[in-house]
């Protein structure tokens, strides 16, 4: 204990130890406890007292902590768990602060709460210094402070001076408070209505009840009879068959509308001044569309504007209410940032009311419950699926030392199995993107060529396992499809790998790409086990009637031709494009994309 810091875990070693039962509370311990408190910073036995709160520290280590500051013994004081014969003989011990504690608790035993009784002539005292007393005590100093009043006739003479008033001394200590009482008898006025009060009180005039004293004042008895008077006046008063006319209001005026204002936020998008129409449905007003979701409200577009620190333009406010600036708003916002920093500071705009062709009322897109269901399962699914992956390569590619022939098979297989699933799981998370409408796609120009030539790559093994052949011919070798890369591969991808699997034993399923009119064409031969199937049966074929009609060569989509037919289609349409389904081939239409080879050859 020669730092600080060793102090201090030695004094919350010990108030754990001995708090929870681990060490005995002997007096050499509590010794050390006293000895080292001192150097121990307020906050650290703070902290130690607030975790014996779910503990049971013995009466010794409870003493300690009563005799420190109040704002640290309190949380031991109130959790504590003592015996009766222990509160008893701690009870002389505490500060009158440390038994105030203990008279809110309702677990004490009833000989406890009669203990803390006998203590309240001690605890309940306040102490008045003898000095203000004795300044007001003498009459003489009251009647220098307080005028004479004017003498009034024939009333009697004036009684003696009130002795001195003498406050009965406490048995608490000296306190710089005072008592009620103490500072009322210190006021000329008090000493004053005390010799008064000693004088003989006349007896009431037997004149009228309305008749005024000399000195300008009426007695209370007159006060009460002339209430009295009144409550008969309006007993015997006749009652009014009719209710009365209300005079129409003076000053009506026509509701009115603000037209436009002006306003300025915080940092966090918080509207903190307005100008312009009234304040309070305004202020407070939040431009993140998430910190708000009831009531007034903004649009996506300055909900999104806000997350990216950027302005916005009439976008669209909806106030509630029945104040000037209810109703709907288009606002316009510019950034504001620090000159010295760079920081954002928040917005400064305008709002105006919108035109006749105008609606503002934030529109908010409903969301699929299930959908957004079904993307945190894959998210469960693919993480779990990833790990069995990747260990199934471990094992195959020996990373970790030598593996027997059959359990490197066993790897292979695996590894091949959990392919298809994470294949499988993305084509679900695709559904539900699509479903939720958060597909993110980034336009670009995608080559035709050499992305079939890598379909046709991967797709090779498939092919030969089904005794089949893939083929392709394609125009022009400059044709480009306008689109996110990503997706045009995985639906040319998914559409291609499935056709090759309802493929038979020396069929050739080819595909030829051409461009006309800025659209990109792409005809797939369709596989004779398909042909039997129109187009809307053969957009229902599930995985069950799948797996009844495959072979022994399998290789068919895990989720069902008509899954992965629904797939791409609903992709296709996502990249501005279609799939049609005829009776030999299947057409996909997608955007082409003008480089710079195609624009010479169409301007020659």
């Amino acid at each position: 204990m020669s730092s600080p810091f060793g102090v201090q875990s030695a004094w919350r070693q010990l108030v754990d130890l001995i708090g929870r039962g681990r060490a005995a509370a002997s007096d050499a311990a509590m010794a050390r406890l006293r000895a080292i408190r001192g150097e121990v910073p307020p906050p650290v036995r703070a902290a130690s007292a607030r975790a014996l709160a779910f503990a049971t520290p013995p009466v010794e280590l409870v003493a300690i902590f009563a005799e420190d500051e109040i704002g640290i013994a309190a949380p031991v004081l109130r959790s504590a768990q003592l015996s009766t014969n222990a509160w008893l003989a701690l009870l002389p011990r505490l500060t009158p602060a440390a038994r105030s504690i203990l008279r809110h608790r309702r677990d004490l035993s009833p000989e406890v709460g009669r203990a803390l009784e006998t203590f309240g002539s001690v605890d309940f005292v306040l102490g008045a210094p003898k000095a203000p007393i004795a300044a007001v005590s003498a009459p003489e100093t009251a009647a220098q402070a307080v005028a004479e009043p004017e003498s009034v006739p024939d009333a009697p003479p004036a009684a003696e001076p009130t002795p001195d008033i003498v406050v009965p001394e406490t048995i608490a200590p000296v306190s710089p408070f005072l008592s009620i009482a103490a500072v009322a008898a210190g006021l000329p006025v008090v000493a004053e209505a005390l010799r008064q009060a000693e004088r003989p009180v006349a007896p009431p005039p037997p004149a009228e009840v309305t008749s005024a004293r000399t000195d300008g004042t009426f007695q209370i008895a007159e006060l009460v009879a002339r209430i009295d008077a009144y409550q008969r006046q309006r007993e015997a008063a006749p009652t009014p068959t009719t209710p009365p006319e209300f005079q129409p209001e003076l000053f009506a005026r026509e509701p009115y509308q603000a037209e436009a204002f002006r306003f300025e936020t915080d940092s966090d998008g918080i509207v903190r001044w307005v100008e312009g129409a009234a304040r309070a449905p305004l202020i407070g007003l939040s431009l993140d569309l998430a910190a708000d979701p009831g009531g007034s409200r903004v649009d996506g577009v300055a909900a999104g504007a806000f997350r990216r620190r950027a302005g916005f333009a009439n976008a669209r406010l909806l106030v509630e209410g029945q104040s000037d600036a209810a109703g709907q708003w288009r606002i316009t916002g510019v950034p504001v940032f620090d000159r010295a920093s760079g920081r954002f500071t928040g917005y400064r705009g305008t709002a105006r009311r919108p035109r006749a062709d105008e609606s503002a009322e934030p529109t908010r897109e409903t969301r699929n419950p299930a959908a957004d269901a079904l993307r945190q399962l894959v998210h469960e699914l693919r993480t779990p699926t990833n790990a069995i992956a990747g260990f199934a390569e471990m094992i195959e590619s020996q990373m970790l030392g030598p593996v027997p022939a059959p359990y490197r098979a066993h790897a292979a297989a695996i590894r091949m199995q959990t392919s298809g699933l994470l294949a499988a799981i993305d084509d679900i998370d695709m559904a539900a993107r699509i479903e939720t409408h958060a597909l993110d796609l980034r336009t670009g120009d995608v080559p035709v060529s050499p992305l079939l030539d890598r379909v046709i790559a991967d797709l090779t093994p498939l092919a030969t396992l089904r005794g089949a052949s893939l083929q392709r011919w394609i125009s022009d070798d400059a044709l480009a499809i306008l689109g996110d890369d990503r997706a045009v591969e995985r639906l040319i991808a998914r559409l291609l790998a499935t056709l090759v699997a309802s493929g038979g034993a020396g069929e050739r399923i080819g595909v030829v790409a051409s461009g006309d009119d800025g659209i990109v064409t792409l005809v797939f031969d369709r596989p004779a086990a398909l042909a039997a199937y129109a187009e809307e049966a053969l957009l229902t074929i599930d995985a069950e009637a799948e797996a009844e009609r495959a072979d022994e060569q399998g290789g068919a989509p895990l989720l069902g031709t008509g899954f992965a037919l629904r797939l791409a289609r609903n992709l296709a349409a996502e990249l501005r494009g279609s799939l049609t389904i005829g009776d030999k081939a299947l057409t996909l239409r997608l955007p082409a994309a003008f480089s710079a080879a195609m624009e010479q050859a169409s301007s020659n």
